[in-house]
């Protein structure tokens, strides 16, 4: 049974599932029968079907609603779904397809019909299972060599660190920082792309501690320091005079703010300004209190069809010469702040510039 393709019948009537059962008789598949759409929904992880046959006319949960659960839930969302119906009306059918049904079946049931409609969106599941394989091969592959230049990078740094034990010139001391920092950078990228995938893995364990946001951005201010005088850029912080809390991963909320303030900088034109700001937004009973980070840059902003994609991996926005763009910081900021219950948004920023907003709850046990 296991190479068997799986096809799940959810019609309140069981004469109706004998007929397709009869009619599906001869193509070898593993059918599985369901009176009740919650019945089905329920037991789905178990069948796993591989295309699900849906009668529209039944109690309770009607196939339009037991359609549209599927098709929102990423679990499911991918298993072709053919309504049986014996509406003809278009505006019912148009009512099948926007909630996501893929082919019909008009009853009476023709065997020809139902066998060729099934086997066509057969077909178009075991493309789908195939693409699905071959990414998470890429992945789990890519995961592979990213966590193996750990390594080689970890001998860069202490040769480095030898190095600069040795009486030296001041020039080759300047180069053997500028590989240092090249190597940290390249470390931190291996990490982003390590947790990226920790992440969409469903393995992410978050270290929640209770963090002083309004600290960390004064650090990371400081930090970037030496890159924003090389390009006269002002960082400027607009923060509240108390310390604004909020639950997280120290290190990832670090990671994701110097991301965001390294886009600004990377960026925006010289002589200019970068502002970081931070405020708790007033309370409200329809939801926890939270704090509204935002860095708002000059720089050469971001348009509308980027906005749509620009947190998506290996997105990247303007081709900017000289600039490096992987396309997975803010990809990494994403899944992070997210991982984190919270929001990150990219807005216009008048006249000129792009404001990147992040939304996380507020800590307030002060216990």
């Amino acid at each position: 049974m296991g190479n068997q393709q799986v096809v799940l019948v959810i019609d309140d009537e069981p004469a109706n599932f004998d007929v397709i059962e009869i009619l599906l008789f001869k193509e070898g598949f593993e059918l599985h029968y369901k009176d009740n759409g919650a019945a089905a929904i329920a037991d789905l992880g178990e069948i796993k079907p591989d295309i699900i046959l849906l009668d529209v006319m039944m109690p309770d949960m009607d196939g339009i609603e037991v359609c549209q659960h599927l098709k929102n839930d990423p679990q499911w969302h991918h298993i072709p779904i053919i309504i049986v119906t014996a509406l003809s009306d278009k505006e019912d059918l148009a009512r099948c397809l926007d909630a996501g049904a893929d082919d019909f079946v008009s009853k009476p049931i023709n065997s020809t019909e139902l066998r060729a409609r099934v086997r066509s969106m057969l077909r178009i599941k075991s493309q789908y299972d195939r693409i699905q394989d071959t990414m998470r091969l890429r992945e789990e592959m890519m995961q592979t060599i990213v966590h193996d230049l750990r390594n080689p990078l970890i001998g860069i740094m202490l040769g480095c660190d030898s190095l600069r034990a040795v009486d030296m010139s001041d020039r080759a001391k300047k180069r053997i920082d500028q590989i240092g920092k090249t190597i940290e950078q390249m470390r931190l990228l291996i990490d982003d792309i390590l947790t990226i995938g920790r992440i969409e893995a469903k393995k992410l364990v978050l270290n929640l501690t209770k963090i002083d946001l309004v600290a960390m951005a004064k650090s990371a201010i400081d930090d970037i320091e030496p890159l924003t005088s090389n390009k006269h850029i002002q960082v400027l912080g607009e923060f509240p005079t108390e310390p604004v809390y909020i639950s997280g991963d120290k290190n990832l909320i670090r990671r994701v703010i110097d991301n965001l303030i390294d886009n600004a900088v990377k960026f925006s034109p010289q002589q200019s300004s970068i502002i970081l700001k931070i405020e708790c937004l007033p309370k409200n009973p329809d939801r926890q209190d939270l704090v509204k980070f935002q860095v708002i840059d000059s720089g050469i902003g971001i348009s509308p069809e980027q906005k749509q994609v620009i947190f998506e991996k290996y997105e990247v926005g303007n081709i900017v010469t000289g600039v490096s763009q992987i396309g997975l910081g803010l990809s990494f900021c994403k899944m992070t702040i997210e991982a984190h219950q919270g929001e990150i948004s990219v807005a216009n920023n008048h006249p000129k510039g792009s404001v990147f907003t992040i939304l996380l709850n507020r800590y307030l046990d002060f216990g």
